[in-house]
């Protein structure tokens, strides 16, 4: 056998071989070429196309959504004459990362307004207080936005102006917004009845007042400045600065004047403004940054596996050409370029399409956050080019990258070897995937099972949620291994030809058949996932308030919360033996980590340790709460174990109003879903609140205490059961957010799964004109679809919800040291219904509309 040395051609200069490279995937001609193949093949590139322009628009929407969050807000409507507001800072400084927000109002000392006041282009500063008010109508809590009372002289900054009467003067005046004056029926001269914590008290009505910006999110009640302190509880503090600015004065340029004279003050202009006027607007804010950041990196994670997928199954479709072009002298590195100019086009293209209804999605979930009240009404999308382009970006990045990934084995193999795969596929996998996917099983299993045992606190419930998604990315990598084992397990049943048809394809396919399920089982591991974890929390909170309660009572309230001084009250009630006040907030606390600060945001109640034993059960682990005095803190054990804290260790308590607690801790409990992760004695808790009221009383009486008769001079207050103590805090809104949220990403999985399953089926038209031409008839074909639609639903329902299993398993184990995650067998027979009715029509429709044309004429038909 002769052997001939080809002729060594002389190298490329290095300036060329560099040239090169520039132009290797984005040249002119490779490009040109790339769009003669998607032009020759546009139904094999529609599913690509519809996979990116979806991920596309879900990323659109979710950077709308973050650039809203950082760059909008709400018109000022107390503050709207005010071209400054300043106020305190009501976030805690963390270095290299974002500051959260602190739950309560962060007080300025009362002296601020003199020294606002002394700033060059001032005009006049006026200092705010507010109080939370209800409004009683016969008897009834009056319907509407919050209200809240303020002193006249606050009147202002807004400006109100007096419609009828006149302003404030005595003790008993007060002076209504028009809105809320008409709610409550009445006039100049009549008498209103308001609560101030769970104290009623008549007031005379000496105005009513309009102001210049309509009042949409609250309701205001003026009292005289002297009545407004008492009210507020301190002459020595006050919420905010509302300056006036001189003529010609730029607002701007006068809040960083007065940032600088007077340290300590946020200052805010613009819309900005409505922040420090009521604390919610700022909250919300927080929160859609925060969900928008989280969701848009899953999305983006989900978009680069389904877009790779999609591509890597329309490459396998294409081996005939592929091989041919190997074949006839292609080099592998011209295949690459092709595919990834291909690629690049198709994402671009995609990601061009998917612009527009991502914007109108932002708008659709601008829409629901706002009616679920995550939003406050007047939050104004902002849309602009930046999320649009991010997004473009992302999606060729993500198709660039799958279309490398699926393009590797193809421009490998020689041009021999790509004829034979031609006729069936390889059954061997790659090394590098083969590797991957079997060191990731190990791992998922890993993290959701050894470290809830391993690690103490969150980190094992993290580790655990995470496994979900490794073992769906190592399904997806052994797929064909997966699927073709499962294929020959079904196989050993004997049945009819078209079940025999069924499981050979399925066996000679399994790579085909794995690209097509993977999506499909990707939604049944994630919504298992998201679903039943939700279920297993709340499951678990609801154990430990219905068996922690051991009160026979709980006092509730219709307005902002219960005066501390009725405590006192039932407590003279004959035959009530204790009354424990429970005061809610939030806390953050810290701990060092090596060189950083770690923080975490944590739900805190105040009570009394002396009416703990007799009012509620927290199952004290170590420790003792009567000790919860002072600078002291109970926490829960996941807490405790995610700082790193035990029982005669410290931690820095950052209360609701950003004052730090350096506690000690005295216990660790375990019901810390049910009451809050820190527990805080009461009057530390209650003096940092800004309402200064209590959430609940818990009673322990004997049947014969008439707590009714006691409670009738508080027509805010009502007696109610142990389920009247809610998960701590229930937040209706995040929930409602969090299920749209995850119908969002379900929808754009359950698309992917039409697609795939759509672009696999329909390209089998020869192979059903085959089947027909060799004696196969069209009813015993339909049949074997059927066969292999059941073993794909099949597949997906099994292996997802074992995909899934881990994780729930491993964050039960984490939350309530059970094996037993809380799965509701309605919720998953739904998951059941919504795959098979997500790919038997995505499987079965295409096959009738390719096993209708004659088999010649389809057989005869180009790919």
């Amino acid at each position: 056998m002769v052997s001939r040395r080809k002729k060594a051609e002389p190298a490329d200069p290095p300036a060329a071989q560099k040239a090169k490279k520039k132009i290797r995937t984005l040249s002119r001609q490779n490009l040109s070429l790339a769009w003669s193949t998607i032009r020759g093949r546009k139904g094999g590139f529609a599913a690509v196309l519809v996979a990116v322009a979806v991920g596309s628009a879900v990323i659109t929407a979710c950077g709308v959504l973050l650039e809203t969050g950082i760059s909008s807000g709400v018109p000022a409507e107390r503050y709207h004459q005010a071209a400054v507001v300043a106020g305190g800072y009501q976030a805690m400084p963390v270095d290299g990362d974002t500051d959260p927000r602190l739950s309560e109002r962060v007080r300025l000392p009362a002296d601020t307004v003199a020294k606002v006041a002394a700033v060059q282009g001032v005009q006049s500063a006026v200092g705010d207080v507010s109080v939370s008010l209800t409004v009683l109508r016969k008897g009834s809590v009056l319907d509407g936005p919050p209200v809240y009372g303020h002193g006249w002289s606050a009147s202002v900054l807004a400006p109100f102006t007096l419609r009828s009467g006149a302003r404030p003067q005595a003790t008993d005046d007060v002076v209504l917004d028009s809105d809320l004056a008409q709610r409550a029926g009445v006039a100049p001269g009549d008498t209103v009845t308001l609560v101030t914590g769970s104290t009623p008290q008549s007031y005379r009505v000496s105005g009513v007042a309009a102001p210049a910006a309509s009042l949409d999110r609250q309701s205001a009640v003026f009292f005289t400045d002297d009545r407004a302190a008492q009210l507020y509880g301190t002459s020595d503090t006050i919420d905010a600065v509302g300056v006036l600015a001189a003529n010609g004065t730029d607002a701007d340029t006068l809040a960083d004047r007065i940032k600088k004279a007077v340290p300590g003050v946020v200052t805010s202009t613009g819309d900005d403004r409505s922040d420090v006027e009521t604390l919610d607007v700022g909250q919300m804010r927080s929160f859609v940054i925060e969900v928008a950041s989280a969701f848009g990196a899953t999305m983006i994670l989900l978009v680069i596996i389904v877009v790779s997928g999609t591509l890597a199954l329309s490459v396998q479709q294409r081996r005939r050409e592929l091989a041919l072009l190997r074949a006839v002298g292609a080099t592998p590195r011209q295949v690459l370029r092709m595919i990834g100019g291909e690629a690049v086009l198709v994402g671009g293209i995609g990601a061009v399409l998917g612009a527009l209804p991502g914007i109108l999605l932002a708008m659709l979930l601008h829409t629901l956050f706002t009616a679920a009240g995550a939003l406050p009404s007047g939050f104004s999308l902002v849309i602009t080019p930046l999320p649009v382009l991010f997004s473009l970006l992302i999606c060729v990045l993500a198709a660039r990258i799958g279309g490398w990934l699926a393009a590797r084995r193809a421009a490998k193999v020689s041009a021999v070897e790509a004829l034979g795969d031609v006729a069936v596929e390889p059954k061997k996998l790659g090394w590098v995937r083969l590797t991957i996917g079997v060191l990731l099983v190990p791992g998922g299993l890993a993290v959701a099972i050894v470290l809830p045992i391993a690690l103490p606190g969150e980190s094992a419930i993290d580790g655990a949620a995470s496994s979900a998604l490794v073992l769906v990315i190592a399904i997806g990598l052994l797929g064909p291994k997966l699927f073709g084992g499962i294929a020959a397990l079904l196989g050993r049943r004997p049945g009819g030809v078209t079940r025999f048809l069924a499981i050979a394809n399925s066996r000679a396919r399994a790579r085909r058949l794995s690209a097509a399920t993977t999506p499909l089982i990707m939604g049944v591991t994630m919504a298992s996932a998201q679903l039943f974890s939700g279920t297993t929390l709340a499951a678990t909170a609801h154990d430990q308030v219905v068996g922690g309660v051991i009160a026979d009572h709980v006092v509730t309230s219709d307005s902002a919360g219960i005066s501390p001084d009725l405590a006192d009250v039932l407590r003279r009630v004959p035959g009530v033996h204790t009354v424990g006040p429970v005061a809610r907030t939030s806390t953050i606390l810290t701990w060092p980590d090596g060189d950083s600060i770690q923080y975490r945001v944590s739900t805190a109640q105040g009570v009394d340790p002396a009416a703990v034993p007799d009012t509620m059960n927290l199952d004290v682990l170590r420790g003792d709460l009567g000790g919860l005095t002072g600078a002291t803190v109970a926490l829960s054990r996941l807490v405790a174990g995610t700082v790193g804290a035990d029982v005669g260790g410290h931690v820095d308590v950052h209360l609701g109003d950003g004052t730090v607690e350096k506690a000690t801790v005295v216990a660790v409990y375990e019901n810390g879903l049910g009451f809050g992760d820190v527990t805080l004695p009461h009057d530390v808790v209650l003096a940092h609140t800004t309402d200064h009221l209590d959430q609940w009383l818990m009673v322990r009486s004997d049947r014969a205490a008439d707590l009714g008769a006691a409670l009738k001079a508080y027509p805010t207050t009502s007696v109610r059961d142990a389920e009247a103590v809610t998960v701590a805090p229930t937040d209706s809104a995040n929930d409602g957010i969090s299920l749209v949220l995850n119908a969002v990403l379900l929808g754009y999985l359950a698309i992917a799964v039409v697609n795939t399953l759509v672009m696999a089926t329909i390209s089998r038209r020869r192979e059903f004109a085959l089947l027909r031409l060799v004696g196969t008839r069209t009813d015993q074909v339909r049949s074997m679809m059927r066969q292999e639609a059941a073993i794909i639903v099949l597949c997906a329902i099994v292996v997802g919800t074992i995909a899934a299993l881990p994780s729930l398993i491993g964050m039960s184990y984490a939350i309530r040291h059970s094996v037993f995650p809380s799965i509701p067998p309605l919720i998953y027979l739904g998951i059941v219904v919504a795959a098979a009715a997500i790919a038997w029509p995505a499987v079965m429709l295409p096959a009738r509309l390719a096993l209708r044309p004659a088999a010649v004429e389809a057989i005869a038909r180009p790919e």
